[in-house]
């Protein structure tokens, strides 16, 4: 006998009425995607856990997450390049949240408030050395003090910061700022020993009786290239100048200021060479615009103060009050090639800002480490190939900023820490990135982003005043709150409210939600209505 059709009718009132769960090829899931800022972080800062607590208008508790990585933040917010923003989703829409400015306004005010780091629990014994009082040595030594080992800093020089203080103009990073923050990490426990040049690692390391150390010594050296030269040519170098900018007697460089490079460093003595009385303040570099290393904000910025760049020249030769330019051109490759043309310009002095490089005479008695084009190699723990050696910042290969040797600094940190137990450090796996097509950013108005205050053109070229300025509070704030949180939840209600089916179960404040898959009939609506991309589908389990 042919069996009837399966069928069943439901009554409306029917606790089977909206069990739709078997309908499902697709069920929506609730995950953490990585904001695109975070992962653009060097120095890996959970800006969007930091930005969260800034909205609320909780400004402490934003700081002391901000400073879980990163223990300069008023710093940070006044040299750090910021790819955070580059990467920012809001860029799409409007422009990119301004998220060193908040970073910036969250560092003052710790300094203004009195804000402290919180001791550790509890001391480890162990004793860490720290060569250099850089960006790199301070970000691992506050770490390391922060699990509980006793931090001792060797610093060459008579005052801290590295190439923060003797390689950033004042105008750019007021030394009371600094200082502050230094003060705070010393503050948490962490020695600095000055004038003391670390000179022999092993030898420092016995003495001292130091469990392991971390190298932080950073790119004072700075790089020299033969130009021919009358005797009375002045030709000085750039770090020197801004070295000697920090003591009482400022260089003497003369009204017509030469500086041959591309690079922050060249604008930064350009300008520089400008507040201390230059009529003239010339670039010459010997690639356009387009190929220079330096950011585009520094060249406006030199360029509104009068610095003047010459553009695809290279200097030939240089006298005692003058040099001689040729002229070049660049060939299909994007490489500099001479023509032949010649021009005279003159000059009081010539300031060489061709990079710099690492004073490694401290590691010529260690034995078997490896050393490659100026710098040490490291694994990627950060250790050498000396055990209980580790590197970081300047000294290994990597870009040179301020931002990436304090994630060197922290990321050193947890493996020095792991080392000492006797284990391994092993970072967490990293979610998907929460790029823009994750996003439904329709829900969003347009509010573009705040421009920071500049000081006046008169006297950014006659004094070292702070160039830029920072946020206010009514600023911060609003800024903060143009965060779209990307691929995170911030319980907006939304996939509550536009389920058809019920389905979506508030959990609380602070708990998000989850999915009721029994009456979830897999329609995706969660998913096209969540604005920050906090939800996706898969494939059913069958």
């Amino acid at each position: 006998m042919m069996k009837k059709p399966f069928a069943i009718t439901l009554d409306v009132g029917s606790s089977l009425a909206n069990h739709t769960g078997s309908w499902r090829t697709e069920r929506p899931v609730y995950l953490d995607r990585l904001p695109p800022c975070n992962n653009a972080c060097p120095a890996g800062e959970d800006i969007q856990g930091w930005l969260f607590h800034a909205e609320s208008g909780d400004y402490e508790q934003s700081w002391r997450s901000l400073v879980e990585n990163n223990p300069l933040p008023a710093v940070m917010g006044r040299v750090c390049y910021h790819p955070c923003e580059g990467a920012c989703n809001r860029g799409q829409i409007d422009s990119p949240v301004g998220i060193n400015s908040v970073e910036r306004f969250l560092g003052d005010e710790a300094i203004k408030r009195g804000w402290k780091f919180e001791p550790p629990a509890k001391q480890s014994g162990k004793q860490v050395l720290v060569v250099g009082a850089g960006p790199s040595g301070l970000s691992a030594a506050y770490q390391l003090a922060r699990m509980g080992h006793k931090v001792t800093i060797h610093e060459a020089g008579p005052l801290s910061g590295g190439m923060m203080r003797f390689g950033i103009p004042k105008y750019r990073l007021p030394r009371d700022v600094l200082d502050a923050e230094v003060q705070r990490i010393v503050e948490l426990g962490v020695t600095i020993k000055y004038d003391t040049k670390v000179t022999d690692i092993l030898e420092s390391m016995k003495t001292g009786k130091f469990d392991a150390a971390f190298l932080a010594v950073g790119a004072h050296i700075g790089k020299r290239t033969y130009i021919p030269a009358g005797d009375s040519a002045k030709i000085l170098d750039a770090v020197s100048v801004l070295r000697s900018m920090e003591g009482e007697d400022q260089p003497m460089l003369g009204r017509r200021v030469i500086v041959y490079g591309g690079g922050n460093t060249a604008l930064d003595v350009a300008r520089t060479a400008k507040r201390l009385g230059a009529t003239e303040a010339i670039i010459v570099y010997r690639r356009n615009r387009e190929r220079m290393p330096a950011h585009d904000f520094e060249v406006e910025e030199a360029l509104q103060e009068g610095v003047m760049i010459k553009w695809l020249s290279t200097i030939k030769q240089a006298g005692d009050s003058s040099i001689m330019v040729e002229k070049m051109a660049l060939d299909d490759k994007g490489w500099p090639q001479p023509t032949g043309e010649f021009e005279t310009l003159e000059a009081d002095s010539v300031v060489l800002a061709l990079g710099q490089d690492v004073d490694l005479s401290l590691l010529d008695a260690v034995p078997g480490l490896e050393i490659k084009d100026g710098v040490v190699q490291v694994s990627k723990n950060m250790m050498t190939s000396h055990a209980g050696i580790f590197a970081g910042g300047d000294m290994v290969p990597s870009e040179r900023t301020v931002t990436v040797a304090i994630g060197h600094g922290k990321k050193a940190a947890r493996n020095i820490d792991a080392w000492l137990r006797g284990a391994s450090h092993e970072p967490a796996p990293k979610h998907e990135v929460a790029g823009f097509d994750k996003l439904n950013p329709w829900y969003y108005s347009d509010a573009p982003k705040t421009v920071r205050p500049v000081l006046d053109i008169i006297r950014r070229q006659s004094t070292f005043e702070e160039v830029v300025g920072g946020l206010d509070e009514t600023n911060a704030l609003y800024e903060a709150r143009r965060c779209l949180s990307c691929g995170n939840c911030f319980e907006c209600d939304n996939c509550y409210g536009v389920c058809p089916d019920n389905a979506v179960i508030k959990l609380g404040p602070g708990k998000r939600f989850e999915f009721n898959y029994d009456y979830c009939k897999g329609c995706g609506i969660c998913v096209s209505e969540c604005p920050c991309g906090a939800i996706k589908m898969v494939p059913e389990q069958i």
